[in-house]
């Protein structure tokens, strides 16, 4: 039964592994970078950021000059030449670094994309959360939370889903 104020209480589910325990293992097997190794490659043309928020956090949030928002929901999608949803920014010859709010999506997002063949890969520890709170960060000073008019500007026209792309990128 599952309620929806409060604890939900679920019976007879057993897991395998849990969430903690799949973040856990991905940390094991992909490279994890603090921010401070992170931001040493902001701006530099062989790494693309990549934001796996939903829109609606990069809204909320703003997110990292120039990174590339894919939805983590869409990333195999994304990725994948195969597929009809393919963006061209993953078959560039490029070093993918990923982020999310907190590194747990990022960690599991990574793992994913190294998987999948794409390389070379990394992700932020401690996500966009971790690189706003950093005090030698002063790109996000002035930023105040929840103002949407300092992000990039909207690129309806390539893509609905990826509405705070920058850097033409889609």
């Amino acid at each position: 039964t599952h309620k929806r104020a409060g604890k939900a209480k679920y019976k007879n589910i057993v897991l395998k592994r849990g969430y903690k325990q799949l973040i856990e293992d991905a940390l094991k097997r992909i490279q994890t970078l603090s921010v401070d190794e992170a931001q040493t490659k902001l701006g530099d043309p062989e790494v693309v950021f990549i934001d796996i928020r939903e829109p609606k956090e990069l809204e909320r949030e703003g997110t990292i000059p120039g990174a590339f928002n894919a939805p983590r929901g869409m990333l195999e999608f994304w990725v994948d030449p195969q597929s009809k949803y393919h963006k061209p920014i993953f078959a560039a010859d490029k070093r993918f670094v990923f982020f999310c709010a907190a590194g747990q999506r990022s960690a599991l997002a990574t793992e994913t994309a190294q998987r999948m063949g794409l390389k070379p890969v990394a992700h932020i520890a401690g996500g966009f959360g971790a690189w706003k709170a950093d005090p030698q960060d002063q790109l996000f000073a002035n930023l105040p939370r929840g103002d949407a008019s300092a992000l990039p500007e909207r690129n309806d026209a390539a893509d609905t889903a990826c509405i705070f792309c920058t850097s033409g990128t889609t």
